[in-house]
């Protein structure tokens, strides 16, 4: 497996190549600019070497001459870098004075004042050279052609070009090396909060200081801190069910085991039945506790995912409540649907809602009075609101709270509930982000009521 990037290198990387192009870029204008001012700088002493010679070019009679003795020649073309080249060309008599006849020059003009330069070669050498034309006070135009070669002025390139790339790189270097140890000290406070993560034991989930922490990094803590926030919560949710699980499965299965071990100690098969029996229903009990804590784990944060779907909250109410209709019967009671819409939608969980609903009507039903009345209404205004009344027995206002809470049965209670139904309803609630109020009904049993957010 590859190394992941470094978060150092990159944001030096990232940093540093921006100045390195740019001191590239400036290189190459600071060459252009250097060789333009050298050649303009070279040039002019050119032309000055070409009308020093313009001034030894003297009329003589009808003829023209140039005076130029051996030791000024030898002045004028001294150069322990670069060669010194002229040569002077009169427009009828030609060629009057040159120290290298091959020069290959260009014509002039007739009457020209401005200088020429070009470039050319001489022996495979470049050379630089200036023509210019003078007449003054002779019969005739003389063309004065003075050339160089180059390394003068490629040796003053470079020295300024170094004089400026030598700053430029330290300060690069400087600039680097403060960027790194500066980026190093930035990532300090990630190393620590590494070494402290790494430190950590798997059952230590409190909060990660925050203490000298950069707000970038500050991002980061506070998303750790809130996931093992969440973390802690399904934790102690997942231990508390299992506490609470064990704690409601040890009853029923103890009394499977005695009445196992009373109907072996029975010879006639008359006396093993109540033993039978009695098996029976804490086999029942036992199932449907487990029944209820699987719904239980599924509705809390343990499972921690569920997929809300749009659907219609009447439909499924009515639906469910029609399969409760023959419990109903068996105890006289009439179990009736109003609602006065014929949809009511709401985002959530189909199978978990009809699990509420099926807790609400088994209590309803269960704790309700013979020949009694059951009543279940579905409105969608303000809210989406669901409601179930019986005119059971009821309970007291002080009781309205504990009721919802995990295996709290109120004392008397009749039937062989283990606490769980209205904790179901309540957990479903809450996933469902829906207001759960308990309350006394219009005709003097229990209420619970549902409201869903639009």
């Amino acid at each position: 497996m590859a190394n992941p990037p470094s978060l150092k290198r990159t944001i030096v990387v990232r940093l540093i190549l921006p100045l390195i192009v740019f001191i590239f870029i400036e290189t190459i204008l600071s060459y252009y600019i250097a060789l333009h001012y050298v050649n303009l700088t070279y040039d002019r002493w050119l032309l000055d070497s070409a009308y020093s010679l313009a001034q030894e070019v003297k009329k003589d009679g009808n003829k023209i001459s140039v005076e130029l003795p051996d030791a000024a020649l030898e002045i004028f073309t001294w150069d322990n870098i670069d060669s010194t080249f002229f040569k002077i060309i009169s427009e009828t008599s030609g060629l009057l004075k040159s120290n290298q006849p091959t020069l290959k020059t260009m014509a002039l003009a007739p009457g020209s004042k401005q200088p020429v330069f070009s470039d050319s070669f001489i022996n495979g050498k470049t050379i630089r050279m200036v023509s210019i034309q003078t007449s003054k006070n002779l019969p005739e135009n003389v063309s004065i052609h003075v050339a160089e070669t180059l390394n003068k002025r490629r040796l003053m390139t470079f020295e300024i070009l170094l004089a400026d790339l030598i700053p430029q790189f330290l300060l690069t270097l400087l600039i680097s090396t403060y960027l790194f140890k500066g980026v190093s000290r930035g990532l300090r406070p990630l190393n620590r909060l590494s070494k402290e993560i790494s430190k950590r034991s798997p059952n230590d989930l409190n909060p990660i200081p925050e203490s000298h922490v950069f707000a970038e990094v500050k991002i980061l803590t506070d998303t750790i801190n809130t996931l093992l926030d969440k973390l802690s919560s399904a934790i102690t949710a997942q231990q508390r069910f299992i506490a609470n699980a064990a704690h409601q499965l040890r009853t029923p299965l103890a009394g499977l085991k005695l009445q196992a071990e009373r109907a072996q100690r029975e010879k006639n098969i008359d006396n093993i039945q109540p033993a039978l029996f009695q098996i029976q229903k804490s086999a029942d009990k036992t199932s449907h506790i487990i029944a209820q804590l699987l719904v239980l784990a599924r509705s809390g944060p343990i499972e921690g995912t569920h997929n809300f779907e749009l659907i219609d909250l009447q439909s499924l109410a009515k639906e469910v409540s029609m399969e409760w209709v023959p419990n109903a019967l068996k105890k006289n009671i009439e179990l009736s649907f109003e609602s006065a819409n014929l949809s009511v939608l709401i985002y959530g969980d189909p199978i978990l809602l009809t699990e509420l609903i099926n807790n609400l009507l088994d209590n309803a039903i269960k704790y309700g009075k013979k020949n009694g009345n059951i009543v279940v209404k579905l409105f969608d205004q303000p809210v989406p609101t669901f409601i179930i009344e019986d005119d059971g027995p009821g309970i007291e206002n002080t009781e309205y709270d504990r009721v919802f809470e995990r295996f709290y049965r109120i004392p008397g209670s009749t039937g062989n509930g283990c606490g769980l139904g209205l904790a179901i309803v309540k957990e479903i609630a809450n996933l469902h982000q829906a207001r759960l109020l308990a309350g006394q009904a219009s005709f003097g049993g229990f209420r619970v009521e549902l409201q869903f957010e639009e």
